[in-house]
């Protein structure tokens, strides 16, 4: 395929100055590629160093789902991870993704739950939070644009998501822009396309638009290389006055996730347009992601062929990746093909919701379901997740398409029905505090109340038992302690403690490190 050619509308290049970009590694590419559960707080740390040095305008750094799973999997306190690796990145910006009311779980959160996750986040070192509302809800990214501000964070920008639908239209994001582009709250604006849907001729169609919009303020693109496109659309964004691009690095570009930060910046080369990076300190992370991605056996993207099959299931590649891991895990890998074909008719049949978090995992669910009760000799919608209700009955908002009717009809039969319509009671941070000391016997500060009300007790117990993350090493596999010298190993490479107790599968080990009054040293 030969390079973009220049346009006659390329002149909305000139004066945006160099091509900046923001590394989605850590997050996007982890949730893409490895089922956001690649990665440690160690190996993060590690790969920090050499990003802070390469001038990104920011880094892709964290999620709900992200820090969730760093919880689930890892048992690592997702406060210390963002501290950590605010302490290895001083000079680059840390970004979180919302959907603006979900943090670390499914459920739906009161304003209260919300601004603590904001403060917290703000408080150990995010600085930039893109905002990106899973209904398009202009209100919504306005709201909790002012939330993020009044709670510190430096740098909003505000996601005008992209799909394919006969109800998503190039005015409803142009309609978006301009109500985001007079919010004081709001700095940036970026077109987020989770599904890698975004061709070329419908770039040249909608930047100019959004460019125009947009005037002095910034214009970012985040797109994904499901469909093989991206690539090439970059560059077309770029000679239309795109500011930002998001991109991946080494292992975790390109396959679902992000281009790949090494082949763009030739291809911009190749067309002329300048770009701020410093591609030595750039190449050097990627060289540790390498080096992670081998000695944990994890597969890298790979570039993608031309695909045209997301443009009609529009699963996007964070949630493709979880599909196979949970598929895998029940025993049914080999349903993926009839879940991704249920997918389109789920999508359809409850109003068209973008597949982004959470609705990607809401129309993921549903379909599962719906394939395994057919496996079953049962009907479709035979089994409804509360989340599919509430999407249904406009709890999320007003659905942009028509809601099925028997759809409608199953869900308002439903007894579970009348139970989510219920007003949830409003809350406070005194409220809650006073609430969870009382189930965990002692105060607690808002870090840990946070995770409790959001987590399952186990997992924040587990967590807090696991003490600080270790560094990580080259070398170093994370691999599963399966025997007491493996363990009482292991836990003599963690840094810095002297009293470590652990609790598993009702079994309780201690180990106490004291000094050796000879030497000093620890033992």
């Amino acid at each position: 395929m030969s390079a973009p050619q220049p346009q006659p509308s390329d002149t909305a290049r000139e004066g945006r100055g160099p091509v900046r970009f923001v590394d989605t590694s850590l997050r996007d590419g982890n949730q893409s590629l490895w089922g956001a559960t690649g990665l440690t707080t160690g190996m993060v740390e590690a790969v920090g160093r050499a990003i802070d040095r390469a001038g990104y305008h920011g880094l892709d750094f964290t999620s709900s789902t992200n820090l969730s799973m760093g919880v689930k999997f890892h048992q690592e306190n997702p406060w210390e991870r963002i501290s950590r690796m605010r302490a290895a990145t001083p000079n680059t910006p840390l970004s979180a993704i919302t959907p603006g009311m979900r943090f670390m779980s499914w459920e739906k959160y009161p304003e209260t739950v919300m601004r603590m996750a904001l403060r917290q986040m703000a408080r150990h070192g995010l600085r930039r939070l893109q905002v990106a509302d899973p209904m398009n809800d202009a209100d919504a990214v306005q709201r909790v644009s002012r939330w993020a501000k009044e709670e510190g964070i430096d740098y909003v920008v505000a996601a005008l998501t992209f799909t394919e639908s006969p109800v998503h239209t190039d005015d409803s994001y142009t309609h978006n822009l301009d109500r985001f582009v007079a919010d004081g709250n709001i700095d940036a604006v970026y077109l987020k396309d989770p599904g890698g849907l975004l061709t070329v001729e419908r770039t040249r169609s909608l930047i100019p638009k959004l460019r125009a919009g947009a005037g002095d303020m910034s214009l970012e693109l985040h797109s994904h290389s499901t469909t093989g496109t991206a690539s090439e659309l970059y560059v077309v964004a770029a000679q239309l006055g795109v500011d930002v691009l998001h991109t991946g690095l080494g292992p975790l570009s390109n396959g679902t996730a992000q281009p790949s930060i090494e082949q763009l910046v030739k291809n911009l080369d190749a067309v002329g347009i300048p770009y701020d990076l410093d591609l030595d300190a750039a190449q050097e992370a990627a060289q540790v992601l390498w080096e992670i991605a081998r000695s944990q056996g994890l597969e890298p993207g790979r570039p993608t062929e031309f695909d045209l099959s997301p443009h009609q299931h529009q699963v996007p590649g964070g949630m493709m990746s979880t599909l196979k891991r949970q598929l895998g895990e029940i025993g049914m890998a080999d349903a993926l093909p009839e879940v991704i074909e249920e997918a389109k008719a789920v999508r359809r049949e409850i109003g068209y919701p973008i597949m982004v978090t959470p609705f990607s995992q809401f129309v993921g669910s549903q379909s599962l379901l719906n394939v395994m009760a057919v496996r079953n000799g049962q009907e479709r919608y035979s089994r409804i997740p509360d989340e599919v209700m509430h999407f249904v009955l406009g709890h999320y908002g007003t659905p942009a398409g028509e809601v099925d009717p028997e759809v409608m009809a199953k869900v308002e039969a439903s007894p579970r029905a009348a139970e989510l319509a219920a007003e949830p009671t409003p809350v406070t941070v005194e409220g809650l505090q006073a609430e969870y000391a009382g189930r965990v016997g002692r105060p607690l500060d808002e870090e840990e109340l946070l995770l409790r009300v959001v987590l399952p007790t186990e997992q924040v117990e587990a967590m807090l038992a696991a003490g600080p993350a270790p560094a990580w090493a080259p070398g170093r596999p994370n691999t599963p302690v399966t025997n007491p010298a493996q363990f009482i190993s292991a836990v003599q490479a963690l840094p810095g403690w002297t009293h470590l107790r652990v609790h598993k599968n009702g079994q309780r080990v201690e180990l106490q490190r004291t000094s050796d009054p000879t030497t000093g040293a620890t033992q």
